[in-house]
């Protein structure tokens, strides 16, 4: 499989981020405080045109096919992240997650997001190099799955009762209660994780989640593995940013349910049929933003009377949790 990835481009890239991600826990966020939409709003404007100067030098050094397939990487991962955001503000609001220690999550979520997915791409892309026809089963993934969400209505989730939280309950020994930034505390000579823990452990979990459909995704566009990862990572990055921004806006969005499995339908039918008929990278890009920005429009015009993340209450109206299951831990 041709890559432009040589291992010294491979080297500095994780390298620079790892560096960002110092600098951003180290320096910019040594003090736990509740981001502002001000914050959130610069950050995403740093890392955005941090992505577009990255993609500005693939342009330069490896002409403008690969730049184009970086963009629309990128922009495929950027509108499925939204509805990552989504999950992660019910989390957070079920359990009552101080706003001062929610960047904290955040950038350990990330942190274990981008080693997940790094493991997702070099698997995907060794199967593909080595069995081409996976393609095909990647493609029909994704249709499937937009199908899914088209057809699956919006219900009322409480994370507590969810697989994955009664699986790290058992698997971690937890207390009710919040200790500052602390993921463990030490309670009568037992070491015990806290809610920060288990919430931490929730978001992971659904970013596995999202990673299964947003991945091979992106294999759509792009079969060289250091385009898909660059593309993938540089919008991770900027999930956390992107969350403080919209997390008050977002339940506004109500139909990009709907434009996103479009999205994911439309990307597996050209991952299936590559073979007999090949959509062009710059078209797949024009449907994709069409797609989205459609799905917001239509939201926007046509606004949802109920909550999206609780459709028993009325839109803007927030669920009153008490304080048992807003820990979620007794």
């Amino acid at each position: 499989m041709e890559t432009i990835g040589t291992p010294a481009l491979w080297g500095g890239f994780i390298l620079f981020v790892l560096g960002m991600l110092a600098l951003d826990l180290g320096v910019f966020h040594r003090t736990a405080h509740t981001i502002s939409f001000k914050e959130a709003f610069g950050w995403s404007i740093v890392w955005i045109g941090m992505a577009l100067t990255f993609n500005a030098g693939v342009y330069h050094w490896f002409g403008p096919q690969k730049a184009l397939e970086f963009t629309t990487g990128y922009v495929i991962e950027k509108a499925l992240s939204v509805d990552n955001i989504f999950v992660i503000l019910l989390i957070f609001e079920y359990f009552r997650v101080p706003g001062k220690y929610q960047h904290r999550v955040l950038f350990w979520g990330i942190l274990g997001a981008l080693v997940m997915r790094a493991l997702f791409i070099v698997v995907g892309a060794a199967l593909l190099a080595k069995f081409h026809w996976i393609i095909y089963l990647f493609g029909g993934f994704l249709v499937l799955t937009g199908i899914k969400m088209i057809f699956s209505g919006d219900s009322e989730i409480a994370p507590d009762q969810t697989h994955a939280y009664k699986f790290f309950k058992r698997l971690f020994p937890a207390t009710p209660n919040y200790h500052g930034a602390s993921f463990f505390t030490v309670e009568n000579g037992k070491r015990l994780a806290t809610p920060l823990f288990i919430v931490l452990l929730m978001i992971e979990f659904t970013d596995l989640i999202f990673a299964v459909d947003s991945i091979p995704a992106i294999f759509a566009v792009s079969q060289d593995p250091f385009i898909v990862f660059t593309s993938n990572i540089f919008a991770i990055l900027g999930l956390r940013s992107l969350y403080f921004v919209l997390a008050g806006v977002a339940r506004k969005f109500h139909r990009l349910k709907f434009g996103l499995a479009l999205v994911l339908i439309f990307v597996g039918t050209k991952m299936a049929i590559m073979d007999l008929y090949k959509i062009e990278t710059i078209h797949s890009l024009i449907v994709v933003f069409a797609l989205i920005t459609a799905s917001i429009a239509a939201s926007l015009l046509w606004p949802q009377k109920t909550d999206p993340l609780n459709p028993s209450l009325p839109a803007g109206e927030r669920a009153d949790v008490s304080e048992a299951n807003a820990a979620g831990m007794k």
